[in-house]
């Protein structure tokens, strides 16, 4: 073990700098002091203020795969109904999370608090994973996603807590809509539909949160931490077997056609595994209203898929819109949102 000692003038530095307070001068000025080394009141290096590039590369990766996992359930459809095509997500994101995490050690460890949070989480992923595709059955996706759109907001406005934070907020949201030129279309069961997932969404963020953030304390020594990821994978089997009752049936059809079954597999890799770990790698690192302004780059993400991809040049209007979100993500200060 080493050891290292400070000299007189570090020492009396770092004491001035502890028991300075700015309302009250020192007792000692004016007495100079015959130590050659200079004083400095700080060695912490300045903070950063806006968004830490893991945190957004963490959203971007997230969203990414977000628009990945629908153009399998589209396949999907023509054989499988909404409620069996969600169990097939859940379901084969389950097992690999379960292959990967070993979620049953982290249920074991969990106090009952964190079990709460976690059982609460898979039920919420089951409830939100069936809205969301009997939502698309019966409304174009555009529609589907303006309404989801609209809880994020509300959670982004709630923890603003700063006029620069709230006006990167509506930058965001202007950006949002000439991005996806907001169109609420469909049967009014599939608005409804679409007002659940919504409400299954904003649970979502705050639970997910909540799981990425809380500290793994009170473990003994000799256990390895507790994750987001590793809580993740409990809530994510919870959501399967709940999810199980409605879906299983629905999709037996894809057991007996094994490319079904693949584009199942897809679905809940690219819907489920890669897009929630990555928002438990985002959420650990930004308060939840930063992590929702930061959603406003999720049809950002998808105009930029669709010119790699597919080649479809954005219009003026989508580029002025990627433009307004780039500068709200810019201007968005985490240290002062909640």
């Amino acid at each position: 073990m080493a050891f290292t000692f400070d000299s007189q003038g570090e020492h009396a530095a770092r004491l001035r700098s502890t028991l300075h307070r700015p309302d009250v001068p020192d007792q000692d000025e004016g007495v100079s002091s015959n130590v050659s080394e200079p004083v400095t009141t700080s060695s912490a290096p300045p903070q950063r203020t806006g968004v830490t590039p893991p945190a957004l590369g963490a959203v971007v990766l997230g969203a990414t795969f977000h628009y990945l996992g629908p153009s399998f359930a589209v396949l999907l459809f023509a054989h499988v109904t909404a409620p069996g095509v969600a169990w097939l997500r859940l379901a084969s994101a389950a097992v690999v999370l379960v292959v990967w995490r070993r979620p049953w050690t982290v249920l074991g460890r969990a106090d009952p608090a964190e079990r709460r949070t976690m059982l609460a989480l898979g039920v919420v992923l089951a409830a939100m994973n069936v809205a969301f595709y009997l939502a698309l059955d019966r409304a174009p996706l555009a529609t589907v996603a303006s309404i989801e759109f609209l809880g994020i907001v509300a959670l982004a406005a709630y923890g603003a807590r700063s006029r620069r934070n709230a006006a990167a907020l509506a930058l965001s949201c202007a950006g949002v809509v000439l991005v996806t030129e907001v169109r609420i279309a469909g049967s009014a069961t599939g608005l409804a539909w679409a007002a659940a997932n919504c409400l299954g969404f904003v649970l979502y963020v705050v639970l997910g949160h909540r799981i990425a953030t809380r500290d793994p304390g009170g473990r003994a020594a000799s256990e390895p931490p507790v994750s987001g990821v590793d809580r993740l994978s409990v809530a994510v089997v919870v959501g399967a077997v709940v999810a199980t009752p409605f879906g299983i049936a629905q999709a037996a059809p894809a057991f007996a056609h094994p490319p079904w079954l693949l584009w199942g597999i897809g679905v809940g890799v690219c819907s489920t595994v890669v897009p929630y770990v990555a928002d438990q790698w985002a959420m650990a690192r930004l308060p939840r209203a930063s992590y929702a302004l930061l959603l406003a780059l999720l049809p950002v993400t998808a105009t930029v898929c669709g010119l790699v991809v597919l080649g479809q040049v954005p219009a003026p209007q989508e580029l002025a819109g990627i433009a307004l979100v780039g500068v709200a993500v810019a201007m968005h200060r985490p240290r002062e949102a909640s």
